[in-house]
């Protein structure tokens, strides 16, 4: 990872949803949790809300839709030149819903961070929540918990581990009960996580006597 002397890191965020965790690292930006600024935020739907909390604040919102019969390959291709214009330190995935591949991952090696509701080695790929949930039901599970990695390949939901948290399932918890706990701690991780990334990348600028 690069930070420019004197700058502050410049985030991309890559967010298919309705973009909660965005708004989270785009407040600590602007509160200074976050020792960084959000430079860019792409999304692969439309109607994404992500791209709406982008364009309220003034950040420059990318929709990138897949074209039809598009590659994989090609689409990060393209993705990849989207984001490289801004030129990124860090790309945050926060809720982007698709697998990416070594074509994207390569452009910015060690740059790439995700954040999962699931700990390490648990319940990758889609649905995390739910699927704990139902596993809760079923009397395999007591707890459950959220995780910010590295992406280095094109693993699901594997790579180095910056960061955990557990999180509770309470005996009284209904799905949305227990969904809005693992969404509260998805915030406060990711902008913690991202908080001491971006303060090793933080450079002072130079002092010439």
């Amino acid at each position: 990872m690069r930070g420019d002397l004197g700058q502050r890191p410049q985030l991309v965020v890559l967010a298919s949803g309705h973009g909660t965790n965005l708004q989270a690292v785009i407040d600590g930006c602007h509160g200074d949790s976050i020792p960084a600024d959000v430079v860019a935020v792409v999304s692969n739907r439309a109607e994404s809300g992500g791209l709406q909390r982008a364009l309220a604040v003034g950040i420059p919102a990318i929709s990138m839709m897949p074209e039809p019969g598009e590659l994989r390959t090609a689409y990060d291709a393209r993705l990849a030149d989207a984001v490289e214009r801004h030129r990124p330190d860090v790309v945050v995935l926060a809720g982007w819903m698709r697998i990416l591949t070594a074509g994207f991952l390569d452009r910015f090696p060690g740059q790439v961070i995700n954040l999962h509701p699931a700990l390490p080695g648990e319940l990758p790929g889609t649905r995390a929540i739910e699927r704990a949930y139902d596993e809760f039901r079923a009397g395999r599970r007591h707890r459950t918990g959220v995780m910010v990695h590295l992406v280095p390949d094109e693993g699901v939901d594997v790579g180095p581990v910056l960061g955990t948290v557990d999180v509770a399932i309470h005996e009284d918890d209904t799905l949305d009960t227990m969904a809005a706990r693992v969404h509260a701690a998805e915030h406060t991780l990711l902008v913690a996580t991202l908080g001491e990334l971006c303060s090793s990348l933080r450079r002072p600028k130079e002092v010439r006597v």
